[in-house]
């Protein structure tokens, strides 16, 4: 089946943070968004299909995760992945930051030192200071338009408070696959220190040949035992409002705990429509997925091919993953606040600024490429228009 990701997705009035509530974040309603990370394609037919079925039977009660929820994840990993997961490795989240949060609440205490690498995922910020947590920042470095791991500025930061490191694999917003070599360094680096590695893996699925994915916890049994991988079909899929996520541990003694905690509020039976679409996506969405990952590709050339052409004083960071673009703003000579101002006013762009994403991310935008090429064409004209009138 061929699918279409040219068709226009009208998303006003319905709801969604992007469209509906961009002026109340922003304070600008007629900027084209390109902000929130879910993306203005339709979500798989597959999966609509799926949610029909289920609501014809009309009684929507308590439920509980069976074996086709369990199977449908071990099956993808492992085709997609290589990652043979047990199902007894297998719990529940009701979204990857709330996984990440529940294990800092769960495996940290009040001021102990978590360690991010910015510019990064800015929810790993929040997540580490609103539980009393103390940020570590390990700075990537930027060399020739790929994000690189400071291994000697990592082991410089910890000490003996520093009791877990929350990795970005992929990384959002730098779109960068790690290698196996730079994972086994880190689990290196952790174990020697007794630091708990918790990889949020969510954008996992949108990688860009010949980049390949490798989970975290699958490089080693020393890496599976110090860590929790936290996943979603959700950003792949466009079902991020169904709050459905998972958590893997082969660690049996780290999943207890976890699972503890998810427990206490009574967070771990989740939703039906979300187990739906999960079962759905991953039973039924190879294809799609392929389609989909053959398009994005197409749209990030295009952006590339017309800022090199158009607006030269911008540098597209090429991504291996996710469906979002890291743009090198700095020769506008602008500061964060600056930047932010002329995408919303001038260029009527909805971007997230890079500030955002911690130390290194100033000067930079996020732009989200998950949407038709009419759309990015759109942006395009606009930006080089604004660029033109500085």
């Amino acid at each position: 089946m061929k699918y279409n990701f040219d068709e226009p997705v009208y998303r006003k009035n319905t709801d969604c943070i992007k469209y509906d509530a961009m002026e109340a974040f922003w304070g600008v309603s007629d900027a084209i968004p390109m902000w929130v990370a879910d993306m203005d394609i339709k979500t798989p037919p597959f999966v609509i299909d799926a949610l029909k079925k289920r609501l014809e039977h009309e009684v929507f009660g308590y439920s509980f995760k069976t074996d086709r929820y369990f199977q449908s994840i071990i099956n993808w990993l492992n085709k997609r992945h290589g990652w043979n997961v047990k199902k007894e490795w297998i719990s529940f989240s009701p979204g990857v930051v709330a996984g990440f949060t529940i294990a800092i609440e769960q495996f940290t205490n009040t001021n102990d030192e978590i360690i991010v690498q910015p510019p990064v995922y800015f929810p790993f910020f929040e997540s580490i200071e609103n539980t009393g947590r103390k940020v570590v920042y390990n700075n990537l470095k930027l060399k020739n338009g790929n994000f690189e791991i400071d291994f000697n500025n990592l082991e410089s930061k910890i000490t003996d408070k520093t009791k877990m490191l929350l990795l970005c694999n992929p990384h959002n917003p730098g779109g960068r696959v790690w290698s196996k070599e730079e994972l086994l360094r880190i689990s290196n680096i952790c174990h020697k220190n007794n630091i708990l590695v918790v990889s949020d893996e969510i954008h996992a699925d949108v990688v860009y040949s010949p980049a390949k994915h490798i989970p975290y916890a699958s490089i080693s049994e020393q890496a599976a035992q110090n860590s929790i991988t936290v996943m979603s079909h959700s950003k792949t899929f466009n079902v991020a409002g169904l709050t459905t996520s998972y958590v893997i541990s082969a660690n049996e003694n780290l999943l207890e705990q976890y699972e503890k905690a998810l427990r206490i509020p009574h967070l771990h039976m989740g939703n039906i429509f979300g187990t739906e679409a999960l079962i759905a996506s991953y039973t039924h969405g190879e294809e799609w997925l392929s389609q989909l990952i053959d398009y994005l590709k197409e749209n990030i050339e295009y952006v590339d091919s017309f800022v090199k052409q158009h607006i030269p004083k911008l540098k597209v960071i090429i991504p291996q993953s996710t469906f979002l673009l890291w743009i090198d703003c700095r020769e506008l000579n602008m500061t964060g606040q600056e930047i932010r101002d002329f995408f919303f006013k001038k260029a009527k762009i909805a971007v997230n600024e890079g500030s955002m994403f911690g130390p290194r991310g100033e000067g930079f935008v996020r732009l989200n490429i998950g949407c038709n090429r009419k759309t990015i064409e759109q942006a395009m004209a606009q930006l080089k228009d604004a660029i033109n009138n500085i």
